[in-house]
């Protein structure tokens, strides 16, 4: 992926205010979704037709215009409902596949439920992935590329998708596995959350990216691997071996 012809987008979505991450290829006009958790109508406007609210953040300041996006792909980070409830509804409508780490299929099976638990608006029946993420695999969907990182800890079937650059810097979608100045909760009920194994997965399959590895978690400001190994205080060099605190701020 050239440095020159990728677009990152980032909206901000749900009473959550989760990020959901659209991924462009200008050159082929391949598009990947990222945790498309709310929001449908808002994404589909967008990447179809540039139309209605764009991005809360672009990487790039080049226009969009209607027609030169295909999506060609769907993934997922985890399977919490704010990241996966409104996945049924963009793939039906982009008729592509989905993919998802197969430890979170438990628990994309209770989004619905939790949505409503939590008092959320009503979700439709969650979505069943056609492919599953594994670890160490390298993803090729139309012309874009993904390493995927097996980083549970925050569920069980957390990953983090790394996308490499040619000429810039790479791009990691770390979905709630590590944030701006935090780490993912370990207390959600039917996630299988651990911190110590959390912490464990960030120093063993994050700490060793570049540092100016650009990182676009699920909730909260984008960042930087070498900042956050640097100054994070649950899993940064100042944490120890097995971080602190217990558990991570956002959901």
């Amino acid at each position: 992926m050239r440095a020159r012809d990728l677009v990152v987008e980032s909206f901000l979505v749900g009473p959550l205010q989760m990020r959901c991450s659209v991924v462009c290829d200008r050159a082929t006009g391949d598009t990947v979704v990222i945790d498309a958790g709310d929001k449908p109508e808002r994404l589909i406007a967008w990447i179809d037709h540039a139309d209605g609210t764009g991005p809360n953040w672009s990487s790039t300041e080049s226009e969009h215009k209607a027609g030169d996006r295909q999506v060609v792909a769907l993934l997922n980070t985890h399977a919490h409902f704010d990241h996966s409830g409104h996945v049924p509804t963009v793939r039906a409508h982009w008729g592509v596949d989905w993919w998802l780490h197969p430890d979170d299929a438990f628990l994309q099976s209770l989004a619905a439920e939790a949505a409503a638990r939590w008092g959320f608006p009503p979700l439709p029946e969650p979505a069943i992935a056609d492919h599953d993420l594994e670890h160490g695999q390298v993803l090729d969907v139309g012309s874009l590329r993904f390493d995927v990182i097996h980083t549970p800890g925050h569920t069980l079937g957390g990953v983090c998708l790394r996308l490499r650059v040619d000429g810039g810097a790479d791009h990691l979608f770390a979905g709630d596995t590590l944030f701006a100045g935090s780490v993912g909760r370990t207390d959600l009920p039917h996630s299988g959350g651990d911190f110590d194994l959390l912490a464990r997965s960030i120093h063993a399959g994050l700490w060793p990216l570049p540092e100016d590895t650009v990182v676009h978690p699920g909730h909260g400001p984008l960042t930087t691997i070498g900042h956050e190994k640097r100054t994070n205080p649950f899993v940064g060099e100042g944490a120890g071996e097995h971080g602190t605190f217990g558990r991570g701020r956002y959901a």
